[in-house]
């Protein structure tokens, strides 16, 4: 009888494991973009998992001043996903980037590649 159990219990582990794979979406990034300021968010599930604020300098500056991602994310490279979102708007819209924000900044130094829009 517990072996039975075991393997019914089993199944119903590995059943909904796979349902829960299955049912994951994939992340994405929205922009809020005020005339002052505006963020970057990233979602999944509409569970928000990170979030990247930045003020206007003029009309062809921003300046990232904070990123923070949901602990239940961590690790798994959103911060930096907000950040590279924030490049490909910077190159879409010819502004430049000025990251105050410590993560931000770090992410600079580490990517030469996308030193073209740092101000």
């Amino acid at each position: 009888m517990p072996y039975l159990y075991f393997q019914t219990f089993k199944h119903f582990l590995c059943k909904t494991v796979n349902q829960t794979k299955s049912q994951k979406t994939k992340m994405h990034i929205e922009q809020v973009n005020h005339e002052k300021n505006g963020y970057f968010r990233a979602l999944e599930n509409d569970t928000e998992a990170g979030l990247m604020t930045y003020t206007w300098a003029g009309d062809t500056k921003l300046i990232i001043d904070h990123t923070e991602v949901n602990p239940a994310f961590g690790g798994q490279g959103v911060g930096k996903k907000l950040v590279m979102q924030a490049v490909a708007f910077a190159r879409e819209s010819n502004i430049k980037i000025l990251p105050l924000c410590p993560f931000a900044k770090s992410v600079f130094d580490k990517t030469p590649e996308i030193a073209d829009v740092l101000f």
